[in-house]
């Protein structure tokens, strides 16, 4: 895009990252997570693959480390783990979206040009005193840096929604192509019965869109409105990702609030047949999972790793927030979704440490296992008949904070734990979640990054991600095992990009 075509709003985002991303220390930047440039991070939008290369947008805003009228930030990787800050992609700068550049997604187009597809927010003072959002679909073209608003946006309104449908929650298109070249669109929208829905739309070329039929309805069953929708064919079966909002606890799958849902299925002429339905991930700091599809055929997964619960927990003084969940490869295990960390990532293993059948009961300080960029994983057994009641790794640990990973094996219970990780307020801190029993064994895999944490139980069964706010001093890693012994293995490796 030449400097004439590019708009003032898109010109002043580039020169204001131009000048103070420099200022940002890397020591506010997490080692091997997707971060912003500057100021504030949230959805990741248009996650794909584009001329040998990984694309990642992301919501954003330059100006500030808090919420408000959406950009595009934009970056690109060649393996998940090193990336390459780009300039803004999109602003608000057309009447269609002057109010933001909502969460969308991404395609390669038959002639080699980048389809993005965003929602454009438009607020309206209307007659009766009160201001109300309309959202509509928007595209842009581009070439993997710069990209051009289409001028005969929006190419989605209220006049494609299904009857009954609210055009004030009409966002988060995702975007895809099927093997004869057809575009595919999943938005969501809130229903006639006030809860969320999926919507399916399709185009022979990316431009003009018609309405296909509606995927999937929440009914009020899980959360309200939904955002964030993924649909995709994964191992035999078809999987859709939602995250819903105000959700209803349930038992120990489903929590409070703003949730990351899973359903797998089936998908048969235009009708998709739920059979399983689980959470996406146990933890505190989890949403807007967003996929793609490698040339070599892999389903790679991200997430915003943030609770919109806990936003205001910042440090004084800080330039750049938010970061994204690792990289997840996806399959499907009985009926669940498994995710484990891309294994680009045991690229940049560095300094092996091991231990192998350690009896633990006591507090237990392993050297040369302590740090808060470590990719760790412990299996533990029972080491008598009579078992353990309590097994429980601490990491992030000094005399005043630490952050526990507790696993009960009566009751097949993981918990985790942050109550003492440093966090500025009252937010909150626990939640446990069921694995699967295997007579008192389990596998744990921690991915640690200075301050947020993911855990993948056996083999990417259940994954819980949380963001710990203790000083990067607190590096003590310790074992615990109450109410009997247990035996342990560990592996431990630091993560290294330099």
């Amino acid at each position: 895009m030449t400097s004439e075509k590019m708009s003032e709003e898109l010109r002043r985002a580039r020169a204001y990252e131009e000048t103070y991303v420099r200022c940002v220390p890397e020591t506010e930047r997490p080692v091997f997570h997707a971060t912003a440039g500057i100021g504030w991070m949230n959805d990741p939008n248009g996650f794909s693959a584009y001329q040998g290369e990984y694309h990642l947008f992301y919501q954003y805003n330059p100006y500030s480390t808090h919420w408000d009228r959406m950009h595009w930030g934009h970056m690109k990787t060649k393996d998940f783990i090193r990336w390459e800050h780009l300039g803004a992609a999109l602003a608000p700068d057309h009447d269609f979206d002057r109010d933001g550049c909502w969460s969308g997604s991404a395609v390669e187009l038959p002639d080699g040009r980048q389809l993005l597809m965003y929602t454009g927010i438009r607020n309206e003072l209307e007659q009766d005193g009160v201001e109300r959002m309309y959202q509509t679909q928007c595209l842009a073209v581009g070439d993997g840096r710069d990209y051009e608003k289409y001028p005969g946006n929006p190419v989605l309104t209220m006049a494609d929604l299904p009857e009954g449908s609210s055009p004030h929650d009409f966002r988060d298109p995702k975007l895809w192509r099927d093997p004869e070249g057809r575009c595919f669109a999943a938005a969501v929208t809130r229903a006639e019965d006030g809860s969320g829905a999926v919507v399916l739309y399709e185009s022979e070329d990316g431009f003009a869109w018609r309405f296909s039929g509606v995927i999937d309805r929440c009914r009020n069953e899980y959360g309200k409105m939904w955002e964030c929708p993924d649909f995709f064919p994964l191992d035999g079966k078809q999987v859709l990702l939602v995250s819903p909002m105000e959700m209803q606890p349930v038992g120990l799958q489903f929590h409070a609030g703003y949730g990351a849902v899973c359903k797998i299925g089936t998908y048969e002429k235009g009708v998709f047949s739920p059979e399983t339905v689980h959470s996406m991930d146990y933890g505190l700091d989890f949403y807007a999972a967003q996929t793609m599809e490698t040339p070599d055929g892999r389903r790679i997964l991200i997430a915003w790793m943030q609770n919109w619960a806990t936003t205001s927990c910042q440090s004084p003084g800080i330039r750049c927030f938010g970061e994204m969940t690792v990289p997840r490869e996806l399959s499907i295990r009985e009926g669940c979704l498994i995710q484990t960390p891309v294994r680009e990532l045991e690229g940049y293993r560095t300094n092996p440490v091991r231990y192998q059948n350690l009896v633990v009961t006591e507090e237990l300080h392993l050297e040369g296992i302590r740090g808060r960029v470590l990719d760790l994983t412990v299996c533990v057994r029972p080491a008598w008949e009579r078992g353990y009641r309590e097994f429980q790794i601490s990491l992030a640990k000094d005399g005043e904070h630490e952050t526990a990973v507790r696993y009960r094996p009566k009751d097949s219970v993981v918990q985790i734990d942050r109550s003492r990780c440093g966090a500025p307020y009252d937010i909150v801190h626990t939640r446990s979640f069921y694995v699967r029993q295997q007579n008192g064994s389990i596998k744990l895999r921690l991915l640690m990054d200075l301050h947020s944490l993911e855990l993948f139980v056996n083999d990417g069964e259940q994954t819980a991600s949380l963001l710990l706010y203790a000083p990067e001093g607190a590096d003590r890693v310790t074992f615990q095992a109450r109410g009997g012994a247990a035996l342990m293995d560990v592996a431990k490796y630091d993560i290294a990009l330099s």
